[in-house]
């Protein structure tokens, strides 16, 4: 198959339709395959190659040549992958100069220059500076806002914003002051209450709320309810127990107890902090614990911040002579703690129980839970007693400090005549207000207005009576009145038993059994059993329990009325909760 060359496709174009239908059909002829004729067509060739070198020049338009000796094949270019270069309508071509025909010699190919039109190039002209106008106008807005940015905010605006900051300011201060000077009257008008000779009456901190978990403390007890603490008292025993641990492992090995080392010791056990304060809350709770002084020229083994010619805090267990703190000491000790730390709390529970209406009186040896509408967790708390601090020496150090001090060396008869002024002012000065009492109760709410006050007083006494019978309550009645309140419920399913299986007696163990499966809640079978010797005890007549041999059996009774029987359990109910 003949090979095509460039020249043939470039001739076409140069010459016209004729020599393009002449090589189109040359272009047929090889794509079906059938052998090109070389006599006809050889002469033509030579006769188009010769008018176009006299056109063009002579080594313009020859095909490049593969040099021989070249091991590379000529490739061959498929006829689909030649486009003719159509020229555009609108732009005019120029030919090329015989000089530039020359220049680019054998290698070279024709090139066209495009010539665009005036009027598109007046177009392209106006495009241009209209573009260039948006763009300068742009430019400017941007400078503008940058401009408006960067430049201050004019002095009066400033003054003004600063003046109202500042009028919000003393508004916001004025505001807090009102609120501070309410929390300190309402603390003033808390009723005073005595916590023992020596120590005043404990006030509440109301500066801060405390948080959640230890104003409830005592409602999430999972604990069977007693006499329970507040969660600082129980802090303040935890404190208390940590320092009994620290003084009797330093006291045991004879080594001097400072209030820094009882400090970081137990800051290290309860991961919190420990102060002078929570020192004073102990004493005032405990005071024949320990016997505290304050001592210089103690050994501080470089402990930072401290001399050994400074005075310390010394503190040491009150124990009789030789004696060393043992566990069974601690274990007393912390347990007297807790006793004092219930005996403050029923003080302020007395107090409570005085200022209801109609007022309760509890004996505190039988009480063994608190009233129900006390709040535990808030009992104020602990005022701390005084603890030794170190004495001051007077330095002298102005002029004023002597006049002072010359002002108090006086003479017999300045300290005579003083004397008397006091007596005299003493005299007649008033005489001292006494201790408040609690606020005296509420009136009658307006909901019963129009009702007896006979009525309402005998439903207050048996409200008081009730509530009287729980606080001193034991716990083994507790548990019985808890069994009786089930036994009405517990004794119909125990008919059902009887009457499902059709027998006069069934055994104890088969008994059990069905009632944990029959009763609503859960049961196990020790409870159970306890349930049904309580119901033969109290309804001998209806249920007996008989041990023969080596099995214990339970009989009932079905003809008698099952209502003439939860009644009788129900009164019996009644009796027990009244005593």
């Amino acid at each position: 198959m003949a090979q095509l060359r460039v020249t043939d496709f470039f001739a076409q174009n140069k010459k016209g339709p004729a020599a393009g239908s002449l090589s189109a059909k040359r272009r047929k002829v090889q794509a079906d395959g059938a052998p090109e004729p070389l006599e006809a067509g050889r002469p033509e060739k030579k006769k188009e190659q010769q008018q176009q070198e006299e056109e063009t020049g002579p080594g313009l338009l020859e095909p490049p040549r593969t040099p021989l000796g070249s091991s590379c094949p000529q490739p061959s270019l498929p006829s689909s992958s030649r486009k003719r270069r159509r020229p555009e309508p609108e732009a005019e071509l120029t030919p090329v100069s015989a000089q530039g025909r020359r220049r680019l010699g054998a290698k070279g190919t024709a090139r066209k220059t495009l010539v665009m039109p005036a009027e598109e190039k007046g177009e392209a002209e106006m495009v241009s500076k209209e573009k260039l106008a948006e763009l300068s106008g742009r430019l400017a807005k941007i400078r503008a806002l940058a401009q408006k940015v960067t430049l201050p905010a004019s002095s009066s605006e400033a003054d003004g914003d600063i003046k109202s900051r500042l009028k919000r300011a003393r508004l916001l201060e004025s505001k807090i002051s009102k609120r501070k000077e309410a929390e300190k009257e309402k603390v003033r008008n808390l009723p005073q209450l005595q916590l023992g000779e020596s120590n005043p009456e404990p006030t509440a901190e109301t500066s801060a709320k405390a948080p959640a978990f230890q104003r409830f403390h005592n409602l999430a007890q999972d604990v069977p309810p007693g006499l329970a603490l507040p969660y600082k008292y129980k802090v303040l025993a935890e404190m208390f127990r940590s320092m009994d641990t620290i003084v009797g492992m330093l006291f045991n090995r004879s080594e001097t107890v400072t209030f820094a080392k009882v400090k970081q010791g137990i800051q290290d056990m309860m991961r919190r902090q420990f102060e002078e304060r929570n020192l004073g809350q102990i004493k005032a709770v405990y005071p024949a614990s320990y016997i505290m002084r304050q001592e210089k020229n103690i050994p501080t083994f470089g402990t930072p911040g401290q001399k050994r010619s400074d005075y310390q805090l010394t503190i040491e267990p009150v124990l009789e002579a030789g004696e060393k703190l043992s566990a069974s000491h601690l274990m007393e000790r912390r347990k007297i703690f807790g006793r004092n730390l219930v005996n403050i709390v029923k003080r302020h529970h007395k107090a409570f129980l005085a200022s209801l209406n109609p007022p309760m009186v509890v004996p505190e040896d039988k009480l063994t839970r608190w009233h129900p509408r006390f709040s535990v967790d808030d009992v104020p708390d602990i005022v701390p007693a005084e603890v030794p601090q170190p004495p001051q020496v007077d330095k002298i150090t102005t002029a004023q400090e002597v006049l002072a001090k010359a002002r108090s060396l006086m003479t017999p008869k300045m300290e005579k005549a003083l004397a008397n002024l006091a007596l005299r002012t003493a005299e007649t000065s008033p005489s001292v207000p006494e201790s408040p009492r609690p606020p005296p109760p509420a009136g009658t709410p307006s909901s019963l207005k129009g009702v007896s006050q006979s009525l309402l007083e005998r439903v207050r006494a048996k409200e008081v009576q009730k509530l009287q019978a729980l606080m001193v309550r034991n716990p083994q009645q507790e548990r019985r009145l808890d069994m009786l309140s089930r036994l009405p419920e517990m004794a119909r399913v125990l008919r059902n038993v009887f009457v499902a299986e059709k027998k006069q007696a069934l055994p104890m163990e088969v008994a059990c059994q069905r009632m944990m499966a029959s009763y609503r809640s859960l049961m196990t079978f020790g409870e159970t059993e306890k349930h049904l010797h309580l119901l033969s005890e109290l309804l001998p007549d209806w249920v007996s329990v008989l041990p023969i041999r080596q099995e214990t059996y339970i009989k009932l009774d079905k003809s008698v009325d099952l209502n003439v029987v939860t009644e009788r359990l129900a009164a019996r109910a009644k009796e027990e909760e009244r005593l």
